[in-house]
């Protein structure tokens, strides 16, 4: 009798734990296509990007040019058509890359509405990862630049900034990379430093006077607790 009696609470929990795993299973295919799809977008801007490729001059060189030649220069050489992303959307203002990382993604600025990008991928649709975006206090043309970005959990956007928490890591991979279109600027990392929202020397951050490239991501349990990169051109 007590079994009988049970049975229809054994069915629904059951039935409580189905509904709960294809709720969970239509979750993580959801997320697994939405990951899929803001992979795909970043791949086509970087289609975008591309350089277009450029022969080399057949014609042979003098021992004087060839000396010249050899002089090295003190601009570093354009991997990304910054022109070519501009003119596919105006908010785009260059390409940030760290050699040794996943981090190689457009950097977008709209100081009118500072975190558009926060949500939205390139072309302006809803994307979990969002872009890389200029803080809307900085200009372009002068003072410290602070970069935005997200810490995702899969690996892209700025989370391999927590590995600069490694002093090994560190010290192998100095030199962030930004480039616009007004030239290849190369920043050393000088200092990383943990903090939060409510820390006094965060508020102070700002893009005033200076030549600092500033990465900054969330970082740790709390949702206020940041991650900042800090490097000198």
């Amino acid at each position: 009798m007590m079994r009988t009696r049970n049975k229809p609470a054994l069915i629904f929990f059951c039935l409580l734990l189905s509904a709960a795993a294809v709720l969970s299973g239509v979750k993580i295919h959801s997320e697994l296509k939405e990951r899929q799809k803001e992979k795909k977008d970043f791949a086509s801007v970087a289609e975008i990007a591309k350089l277009p490729m450029t022969e080399a001059p057949a014609e042979s060189v003098t021992d004087t040019e060839t000396e010249t030649s050899a002089e090295p220069t003190e601009q570093p050489v354009a991997g990304h058509n910054i022109q070519a992303l501009i003119a596919e959307n105006a908010d785009c203002i260059g390409w940030l890359s760290i050699d040794g990382t996943s981090i190689s993604y457009p950097v977008m600025y709209t100081p009118s509405e500072p975190q558009k990008y926060l949500r939205r991928n390139f072309y302006g649709k809803y994307s979990q990862s969002g872009v890389p975006f200029l803080d809307g206090r900085c200009s372009t043309v002068g003072g410290n630049l602070i970069i935005y970005g997200h810490n995702m959990k899969n690996g892209t956007m700025f989370s391999d900034l927590k590995k600069y928490l490694n002093t090994d890591f560190l010290n192998s991979h100095r030199t962030v990379r930004l480039e616009t279109a007004d030239g290849v600027f190369l920043f050393t990392v000088t200092e990383v430093r943990r903090t939060n929202t409510a820390d006094p020397w965060y508020d102070r951050t700002t893009c005033e006077d200076g030549r600092n490239l500033i990465l900054s991501t969330c970082y740790g349990s709390g949702k206020d607790g940041r991650l900042l990169i800090i490097a000198e051109e």
